[in-house]
């Protein structure tokens, strides 16, 4: 696979270390509007072709595939672009700001017969895989109550940087910057985590969102920060189950946490995933009776940049796809007018 990798920024070299351990893979240009910036990641990666616009790539044509790892907002016209052109697509997440949006590249992706996929990177959470497995075998039995949250304290700690003065992080706290707050950014991380592992879809949504102030005036510069910080979400799940689902940025004490628990009739899962490592344990069978926890071997899986580009060289569909991320945006957007409207809304 001849890969082009669109835009340089913090996960485009995230993804690179993944890319350059995939035999057969082969990134052949990069794409970035900021040429100081495209320099030092052509540098750093040995990538020969250098451009500062999709247009010149795409009318350059020597790639098979693109990883589309732009702001979101520019999610849309480019992945467009590519498929217009036949290129297979690995965007980031959230596949576009909305709904409509989502959809339209859906379609568009289906119609040209691409790879279409999206990069919810917490699929390669090996005990996440592992708990649906056991899920759908029935050895939970029916599914009751799902608890997921996803914690991030970047608002309170530097570890990753300090958001006052960096705009890589700036950006996300601003609606006028393209931003949808914690639940555009990891919103659909933590819907794809709960759904995925339960192995069912949501049913129903009712949201409530909170954006705290964090400057004088609500604003840095020329950023204005109004995007949200926190979400607290109640679910139907199809398969009748309940669910509480939640994030925020101001989770002190957790850098990037997601946890998942799944609670049936005949037992429990629970998933969690730190940046140290995953863990996966289970309140099984007879250990129901004395609350008994253990945790669970889980073998590793391959990773969502190996399946895409075994899916490029196979011609064969993967998951997650662009339809699968476009239904969890619908989530994500009726969340939103939830919030305004305060009413429960059907999905």
């Amino acid at each position: 696979m001849r890969l082009l990798v669109l835009g340089t920024g913090v996960m485009a070299k995230n993804q690179l270390t993944h890319f350059s351990k995939i035999d057969g893979v082969t990134v052949v240009g990069a794409v970035d509007t900021d040429p100081d910036r495209l320099s030092a990641f052509a540098e750093k990666f040995d990538i020969e072709k250098r451009f500062l616009s999709l247009d010149e790539a795409i009318a350059w044509g020597e790639f098979d595939a693109a990883t589309n790892i732009t702001p979101d907002r520019i999610h849309h016209p480019t992945t467009l672009a590519l498929i217009a052109a036949g290129k297979h697509v690995l965007c980031e997440k959230p596949l576009a700001e909305n709904y409509p949006k989502a959809l339209e590249m859906t379609e568009a992706a289906e119609k040209a017969g691409v790879i279409n996929m999206v990069n919810l990177t917490y699929r390669n959470v090996a005990p996440l895989q592992r708990a649906r497995e056991m899920v759908l075998a029935g050895e939970l039995g029916t599914i009751k109550h799902v608890e997921a949250s996803y914690l991030q304290s970047w608002l309170v700690s530097r570890a990753w940087g300090d958001w006052r003065t960096e705009s890589t992080w700036l950006w996300r706290l601003s609606t006028g910057h393209g931003s949808n707050g914690v639940l555009g950014d990891v919103g659909i991380h933590i819907l794809d985590f709960a759904a995925y592992g339960a192995a069912t879809d949501i049913d129903h949504v009712f949201a409530r969102l909170k954006t705290f102030n964090k400057a004088p005036g609500g604003q840095i510069g020329e950023y204005m920060l109004d995007a949200n910080d926190s979400f607290t979400m109640s679910v139907d799940f199809a398969n009748g189950a309940l669910g509480v689902i939640h994030a925020s940025r101001w989770a002190t004490g957790h850098l990037n946490e997601l946890k998942l628990r799944i609670y049936g009739e005949k037992g429990s899962l629970e998933v969690i995933h730190r940046p140290g490592g995953s863990e996966l344990r289970g309140c099984l069978g007879d250990d129901a009776e004395t609350a008994t926890w253990k945790e669970i071997e889980v073998p590793p899986v391959p990773t969502n940049y190996q399946r895409f580009a075994e899916a490029v060289a196979s011609g064969i569909q993967p998951d997650p796809n662009f339809r699968h991320a476009a239904n969890l945006q619908k989530v994500l957007d009726l969340a939103m007018v939830t919030e305004r409207e305060r009413r429960e809304l059907k999905v």
